[in-house]
């Protein structure tokens, strides 16, 4: 067996010993760029223990096991690694909800599809939410959202349901480079706003029952890096 399939089972036997015997949730985060995800992720878990939930980041680039012991009502953010054929990990193929995280650009919409459709087609997925990243406004995210809906229910008989957006806000780079989520350095940015905003949608959202199989595949690549752009913006 290799060595990245051990520590995706192992994070496996991990989250089922932390998930074990309580109603806690599991959320995975994954998109065509690992900064995006790693900044969303980041920042949804400060915003979530900014309202007392009990919260566990996961970023499964570095192998990290999920080993607390387990609490009730415990949340886990994964920020999600696809095997080469676009599959999710046997960690992440548990989550109550799956949100993919695309910019507000063509080749960004374009290659978040092409993950949509791999997603879907791996796990025979009925639903994933979608996040938007740096729009320029509520009206713009709404459009990219209300496509890709349109898109999948025509194409893929998936519902892809809103997760949120962020706004574009030059507060995002200088918080990252004081090491810090916005929510942290600069609570009332506009996308620190945003970030609470999705944080507390989050917790409305129903709890599913994991609908996903762990994939068979045995490496493993950023999420959705080598899409290639089929959607149009239009």
């Amino acid at each position: 067996m290799s060595n990245v399939k051990k520590i995706v089972i192992d994070q496996a036997d991990g989250l089922r010993r932390l998930m074990a015997g309580t109603p806690g949730r599991m959320v995975a985060v994954l998109g065509s760029d690992p900064s995006d995800v790693e900044s969303i992720a980041r920042n949804l878990n400060a915003s979530l223990l900014q309202q007392g939930q009990d919260v566990v980041l996961l970023d499964e680039r570095q192998g990290q096991q999920a080993t607390p012991a387990p609490r009730q009502g415990q949340l886990v953010l994964v920020h999600a690694v696809l095997d080469v054929e676009g599959a999710l990990s046997p960690l992440a193929a548990q989550a109550d909800h799956v949100v993919v995280v695309l910019r507000a650009n063509a080749s960004s919409i374009k290659a978040s599809y092409v993950c949509i459709k791999k997603l879907h087609h791996a796990h025979a997925l009925q639903r994933l939410r979608v996040l938007v990243n740096g729009v320029a406004d509520a009206a713009e995210a709404q459009r990219i959202l209300t496509n890709l809906a349109q898109t999948g229910s025509r194409y893929l008989a998936l519902a892809l349901e809103p997760a949120g957006w962020v706004r574009a806000d030059p507060l995002l780079t200088q918080a990252r480079r004081l090491n810090q989520a916005v929510v942290e350095a600069f609570k009332s940015s506009p996308a620190a706003l945003d970030f609470r905003q999705i944080a507390a949608d989050l917790l409305q959202w129903p709890q599913h029952q994991a609908q996903n199989r762990p994939p068979s595949g045995t490496a493993y690549a950023p999420a959705c890096v080598d899409a290639k752009p089929v959607l149009a913006t239009h």
